[in-house]
């Protein structure tokens, strides 16, 4: 079965051309030009990938992202935000609220679709495993981090970076090899934007965020 995507796009032309290069690539889409649309469609059918303009008719595409993150049905949602390309504080506002990925216009449609195949390929195969330390309880199959009972729904990306610390078995992993975990080649950030990742998910684990430690000018570490 094809992939769905909801494209959330209020300029006609670059929808209608997003929609033309997913449909040619064998995915199914569909387009909402505001916000209102998109949330009660997202809610009414969850797609398998969210491409998704931050500035919007309606609801803002940060409160659908927030609205995501914070949804049990939802949080494990892919979500690529679309950004101005001079906009670095939307970009770092929209990777806080939970968004997976970005892309700033204008872009070319062979980097969207190179992003949208590896987002969907390193998010598609959650394992149904569950992970513990201490007081920590990580299910992989829900997209929960569980802390002494209270429990936070956590994004692909921030999945991604857990199953890398533990895989590492408490051994440090530098900042590149997270990034290289984390993105391709082709596309990788800069360590701020991993920041903002780590960051999040401390945040998330609440009062088990000292699991997670830094290690300074080097990477992180699960303290298992």
């Amino acid at each position: 079965m094809s992939k769905l995507i909801y494209i959330v796009e209020d300029d006609a032309d670059i929808a209608d051309l997003i929609e033309y290069q997913l449909l040619s690539n064998g995915y199914d889409a569909r387009i909402f030009y505001n916000g209102d649309e998109a949330y009660s469609s997202i809610v009414e059918k969850r797609p398998d990938l969210l491409l998704l303009d931050l500035s919007l008719p309606g609801i803002s595409g940060l409160e659908i992202i927030k609205y995501i993150r914070n949804s049990a049905e939802l949080s494990s949602l892919p979500v690529i935000m679309v950004t101005a390309r001079d906009q670095e504080t939307d970009k770092v506002i929209g990777l806080k609220a939970g968004a997976d990925d970005y892309i700033a216009k204008p872009f070319g449609m062979k980097e969207l679709l190179a992003r949208i195949e590896a987002l969907l390929r390193r998010t598609g195969g959650a394992k149904k495993e569950i992970f513990s330390v201490g007081n920590l309880t990580i299910n992989f199959e829900t997209f929960e981090v569980n802390c002494g009972g209270a429990k936070n729904p956590v994004s692909p990306r921030e999945v991604q970076i857990l199953k890398t610390l533990i895989a590492a078995r408490g051994e440090t992993v530098t900042y590149r090899q997270l990034l290289n975990a984390l993105w391709e080649e082709d596309f990788k950030p800069d360590k701020q934007t991993l920041y903002v990742y780590v960051q999040r998910l401390r945040n998330k684990l609440g009062s088990c965020k000292s699991v997670l430690k830094t290690v300074q000018g080097i990477g992180y570490k699960l303290e298992i």
